[in-house]
């Protein structure tokens, strides 16, 4: 079981998430405005449903205020598809977005397919370009200090490490990293890279390279 919230204004949006997830065994928390939710219990939760157009905070704002707060998944519940907007929520830190609307089954997979990445049990450590790998935590450090990454980033640079030298395309990656198909999985890859890349030159490391026309490598 697992503690979700959902933050949406539509009231019957919200009905139907509960519903839906409480099929599974995850018990929900719904709210109708960010500006409703004490910040002080967002560590309770496991997984955050997050309405993007909403009066008042919006999920953008909501999303910027408390990404640096919790570190479980945050995924956007939206009907702004266009690329740009896509692109800015996961520079916000966002993790995944469903497009609204959506069917039960896809909400459902999607949410379960991030909480079972959140359980995944992994014991080692991994050196490599400058970076440690705590495989269990799901953490990176670099000169005994740790790397503020997302889950997804975090995923990412875990999947190309773990195959340094292999050339994976961004659908591969997107694939590999989430574990389904998702809309716009070909562009978000390079966004969260994009970050990526900012985070680790504060470090003076670059392990990320380019393969022009084909996708990325961990050199």
């Amino acid at each position: 079981m697992a503690k979700i919230l959902a933050v949406d204004d539509e009231p019957d949006i919200l009905a139907l998430i509960k519903r839906a997830l409480e099929k599974d065994g995850h018990l929900v928390t719904t709210a109708g405005s960010p500006d409703k939710i004490n910040l002080k219990t967002l560590n309770y939760y496991n997984l955050i449903l997050l309405d993007v157009m909403m009066p008042g905070t919006d999920g953008f704002a909501f999303c910027r205020k408390v990404r640096s707060l919790v570190d479980c998944p945050i995924l956007f519940l939206t009907a702004k598809t266009m690329e740009s907007d896509v692109m800015y929520g996961f520079g916000l830190g966002a993790d995944d977005y469903i497009k609204k609307p959506f069917g039960i089954g896809e909400l459902r997979a999607r949410v379960n397919a991030h909480l079972r990445r959140e359980k995944r049990v992994k014991r080692n450590v991994l050196q490599l370009s400058g970076l440690e790998f705590n495989l269990a935590a799901k953490e990176v450090t670099a000169k005994g200090q740790k790397i503020p990454l997302t889950k997804s980033e975090y995923g990412i640079c875990e999947f190309l490490a773990k195959n340094h030298g292999q050339v994976f395309s961004k659908e591969q990656i997107y694939d590999a990293v989430c574990g389904y198909d998702a809309e716009g999985g070909s562009f978000t890859v390079a966004v969260h890279i994009k970050n990526i890349r900012a985070k680790l030159a504060v470090y003076r490391l670059a392990p990320i390279s380019t393969a022009w026309g084909i996708g990325y490598k961990w050199d």
